[in-house]
This record gives structure tokens, sequence and C-alpha cells, in this order.
């Protein structure tokens, strides 16, 4: 006895439990692809896109680990020559005037000027500024001479038995004459401000450590507030 071929157009699907044998196997295969396709859509792909992200972020931690140990192997020469920076640093410091030595220092510089020649028509020594690790004097001047004896005072300077830094501010060089002009014999006349400098020793160093300290800390109460 054949079986007859059974139309889908012929299935009841309000009565599925009366449908033939091998209609019911068809339509349970295809359900069962239909679950399963789903099931991708709507987890596998989710998880696969989540696995693409942390694939990628493992990438990015990896490459960001190599670049921070590159940066830890250098770390210790990079300290190695900040301190030998700091080591130059001290030591050309100490070629600098002392606390002690300040004093005979600005006579020495009134002196040299005299010696080659200059006429200290003002010749006035201000109030230190400490700073960071070194102190600033300034000196308020006005010298008179030639062009050649200006020449020698910062020669002699130049020779002091210390290093002496000398910068100039607000400084202005004209002929004592007007009428003459600036030449090689004439008079000059140099007025304005220099500024020499000296190193801090321990305690004035701690001193403006305490009170940088102590002003970081008040900055940040009032940020704070």
């Amino acid at each position: 006895m054949s079986k007859s071929k059974v139309r889908i157009s012929e299935l009841d699907f309000n009565n599925i439990g009366g449908w033939p044998q091998q209609a019911k196997i068809g339509f349970c295969v295809l359900l069962g692809l239909f679950i399963v396709v789903m099931a991708w859509l709507l987890l596998i792909r989710g998880e696969r896109e989540q696995l693409a992200g942390l694939e990628q972020k493992e990438t990015e931690l990896r490459a960001s680990f190599e670049k921070e140990q590159g940066r830890a192997v250098n770390l210790e020469p990079l300290k190695q020559q900040l301190a030998q920076m700091e080591q130059v640093l001290q030591q050309m410091l100490r070629q600098l005037p002392s606390r002690t030595e300040m004093p005979d220092l600005i006579i020495d510089i009134s002196q040299t000027a005299l010696s080659s020649g200059l006429s200290n028509e003002l010749f006035q020594p201000g109030p230190e500024s400490p700073r960071e690790f070194y102190a600033e004097k300034p000196i308020a001047l006005r010298m008179v001479g030639s062009y050649h004896q200006f020449g020698a005072f910062v020669s002699g300077v130049a020779s002091l038995p210390r290093v002496v830094i000398l910068t100039m501010h607000d400084i202005n060089l004209k002929p004592k004459d007007a009428k003459a002009g600036i030449t090689a014999r004439g008079a000059l006349e140099l007025s304005g401000t220099v500024k020499t400098y000296r190193y801090l020793d321990d305690e004035e160093t701690a001193e403006q450590e305490r009170k940088a300290a102590a002003a970081q800390k008040a900055a940040g109460k009032r940020g704070g507030a």
C-alpha cells in the first residue's frame, strides 16, 4: 500500500497532533533549525562580539605594558643621570660666594671699578632675595669712565678668586657729554642695576624648602575650601 504525499495546505496548524508522522518529523526539524538560528543570533553572536572586544582590549593592555616596561628599564639609568646632574649643579653652586664671603665680594667689585679708573658715583647694594637654591643681591650703580676702563672693570671682575656672576637690569649706557657721543676715549656713564649671586648653605636651603612646603600646603587648603 503506497503512502500518499501530504500537502502543507492540507495540514491543520490548530491540530498538530493529528498530523501524519512524516509531517510531524519535518516540522520538528524546521523548529529545531529555527531555534538554533535564533540562539546564534541572540547569544552566540553577542558573545563573539564581546570576545572580539576583549581581544582588542588585551592587545591595548599588552602594548601599554610593553611601553611601561620599556620605561621601567630606562628608569634606573635616568635616575643615575639625574643624580650626576644634581652633583654637578651643587659643585657649580659651591663655586659661587658663600653668605660670609658676600660682603667682601661687594667690596672687591667696588674696588675693582675704582682700580680700573671708573668713578663710582653710585654703588648701593640692596637687600637679598632668596630663591630655591641661591640668593640674588641687587646693586644700584652709576659709573663714569671710558670704554677701555669699562672693559678693564669687566676683566677684573672675571679674575676675582670666587666666581662672580653679574646680570644687568635696566642698564643705560650713554656719553657723559651728550654732544661728544660715544667714542673710545670719551667719558661714558653706566647707570642701572646689576645683580650678583651666592649659594645658600644647607641651613638656608632647608629653610627655603620649609617655606615652599608651607606655601604649597596653604595653597592646597585654599583650593579645597
